[in-house]
């Protein structure tokens, strides 16, 4: 891969498909039904999808429900196994290897040093039964840190950050509301400073004066920090207010792609265009 100094990752041809596939859909000019291969029934959950990140950028990617967006997002995160595909990361060992390729333990590194993720539900990433603190120091100690003090300030710090007082910080995150755990799980995932941060669906149930704090929250981040942000989300308000670029994603692939205003302001897919009319 030629690495482009302003790309933080590049994903190649990303898929992810549950079944043996047949001769037929094995053909990609061969039409699905929506993303299920009519003879052999495999579920092309990702399809065929690329694109990049760069530095510093919010990248949205929207869609309904069963798109394929959160699958992507695992797929990114090695919470789930691609089917095919290349995934560069600039930042790991200078872009060079296809990362999906990597032993588990090369994984967990860009896990633990590279990447910070903040699932839909709080409970995939956080103990719920550890207190705030000690949530945070295991994110740091699996990325090498082992002074309590610094383990302590970086603690502090982030949890000040995402507005929980820090009274609280020996408490376990179960005795949080929703939005109080999701800004906890900002905090851990932006403790060791990564220079990727991904958000699935991060203020989903959460009520809506919340939702307005914790996307406030992100873009204070992202402005200060610099980090490169993917955020998924099937509500364009969201996508509007926080993305550069935006990916719709439909049936597995990505239907369209752009600068956030000129895809919501002049969308070309019938898709996309059923998605902002129904808005407004």
């Amino acid at each position: 891969m030629s690495t482009h100094d302003n790309i933080a990752l590049s994903v190649r041809g990303a898929g992810k498909f549950y079944g043996d596939r047949c001769n037929y859909c094995r053909n990609e000019n061969n039409p699905l039904n929506n993303n299920i291969c009519p003879y052999c029934r495999t579920v092309f959950a990702v399809d065929d999808v690329s694109f990049d990140l760069y530095k510093g950028e919010i990248l949205g990617i929207v869609g309904e429900s069963g798109s394929g967006k959160s699958t992507l997002m695992k797929m990114l995160y090695f919470d789930q196994e691609r089917s095919a595909g290349e995934y560069y990361i600039t930042g790991y060992a200078e872009g060079v290897p296809n990362v999906f390729t990597l032993s588990s333990q090369h994984r967990r590194e860009i896990q633990n040093e590279i990447l910070g993720m903040v699932y839909q539900n709080p409970v995939y990433g956080l103990k719920m039964d550890f207190s705030s603190m000690s949530n945070i120091a295991e994110k740091l100690i699996a990325a090498g840190s082992r002074n309590v003090g610094e383990m302590t300030a970086a603690g502090d710090h982030f949890l000040d950050k995402v507005n929980i007082p820090l009274d609280r910080k020996f408490e376990p995150p179960e005795n949080f509301s929703g939005g109080m755990q999701q800004r906890v799980q900002i905090a851990k995932a932006l403790s060791n400073y990564p220079p990727i941060l991904l958000l699935d669906e991060v203020t989903t149930g959460l009520d809506v004066s919340v939702q307005a704090d914790v996307l406030e929250l992100i873009k204070e981040i992202q402005r200060e920090l610099g980090i490169s942000m993917i955020v998924v989300s099937h509500d364009l308000a969201i996508i509007r207010m926080l993305c550069d670029r935006t990916m719709v994603m439909l049936n597995g692939s990505v239907a369209e792609a752009g600068i956030t205003d000129q895809i919501l302001e002049d969308p070309k897919h019938h898709y996309t265009q059923q998605l902002v009319y129904s808005i407004l």
